[in-house]
């Protein structure tokens, strides 16, 4: 029997195909992408900022890339429900997440234990906006109208007056604790599950103050339904320029600001994330996305995914004192 000491022609081209057929799926996903709907998870509640800003973006997405971005609302554990879902999905750049402030720095100081790793986890695609929260009251249960007088009330109430606020972890609540320390007063915690239910609540007179993201309160508060008594960010908002920052109303060095970004699972092919960044940076430039941007208060800060990624870790590092020093746990 004669012995074959080199593979015939016909071998190598089977393995030199079965070679380009294996490398060929990554390439060509990340080139194509996308070729099916992709799933943008929001882990909140219809209806609050997380929410707007991700069926804005998913929007732009849709008619730039020819796929339907399709939002699914996963609420729970402030965030940690649905953002836990997304970190344990296929990293094909088809689950993605609207990660926040809370999901991405807050939280993995906060909870004891966490369901997911913030960094290791996630591969940061992009920013999408940045916005000031805003101390508003009931104004048929709080008669404050500005922040020294809303400290005189709230430390004259009992029983104390109670704080609503999108869940535990959120820049919502944190905002919340960094004022009730600072001011030296007493607010009774309620937390929902998101920024909508807590807002209707608050309008409805259940709950009596929030420190709500500006976009999720901002049609309320034109509307009359809710009294603004100052925005938490260093600057006074362009949406609502008269009324004045905490840091200027007697609580010098007061800052909280939040913010709303598109992560994936850890593993995404890069070629994916680049395009998905590149998209939604080019619809950060669309006059009607300005536009509403203005409208609500959001401010825009263009990555790339390493810009983002560095931001993210300095967050943590930022809130992690923030909740050290105010004490706030939640098992």
């Amino acid at each position: 029997m004669r012995m074959l000491t080199h593979p015939p022609a016909f071998a190598l081209s089977c393995a030199a195909a079965l070679m380009l057929s294996l490398a060929a799926p990554v390439g060509a996903s990340a080139a194509d992408y996308p070729t099916k709907p992709v799933h943008m998870v929001v882990p909140f509640p219809a209806g609050g900022t997380t929410d707007i800003f991700a069926r804005l973006m998913a929007d732009r997405l849709t008619r730039a890339l020819g796929q339907q971005f399709i939002i699914e609302n996963k609420a729970g554990a402030g965030g940690n429900t649905g953002t836990e879902g997304v970190a344990r999905s296929d990293p094909d750049g088809y689950t993605l997440v609207m990660g926040t402030v809370g999901t991405h720095a807050i939280n993995p100081s906060l909870y004891v234990k966490m369901p997911y790793d913030h960094i290791k986890d996630f591969v940061p695609v992009a920013f999408v906006a940045g916005v000031p929260n805003v101390l508003e009251v009931n104004p048929q249960k709080v008669k404050a109208k500005t922040v020294q007088e809303f400290i005189a009330e709230a430390k004259a109430a009992k029983p104390p007056l109670t704080m609503a606020s999108s869940g535990n972890g959120t820049s919502i609540h944190l905002s919340g604790e960094m004022f009730k320390q600072a001011a030296g007063v007493d607010l009774v915690h309620v937390p929902y599950r998101g920024s909508g239910p807590a807002v209707n609540d608050l309008v409805g007179g259940q709950v009596d103050v929030m420190f709500d993201n500006l976009p999720s309160s901002i049609g309320q508060i034109r509307a009359g339904a809710l009294r603004p008594i100052a925005v938490t960010s260093a600057q006074r908002s362009p949406a609502l320029p008269d009324v004045p920052t905490i840091a200027e109303s007697g609580v010098p060095g007061f800052e909280a600001s939040s913010w709303f970004a598109l992560f994936a699972p850890a593993g995404t092919p890069k070629e994916v994330v680049d395009k998905l960044n590149a998209e939604v940076l080019k619809a950060l430039q669309d006059p009607a996305v300005k536009q509403r941007y203005a409208e609500v208060g959001a401010e825009m800060r263009p990555m790339t995914p390493a810009e983002f990624g560095t931001f993210v870790k300095s967050e943590t590092d930022k809130w992690a004192k923030v909740v050290k020093a105010s004490g706030a746990k939640v098992d």
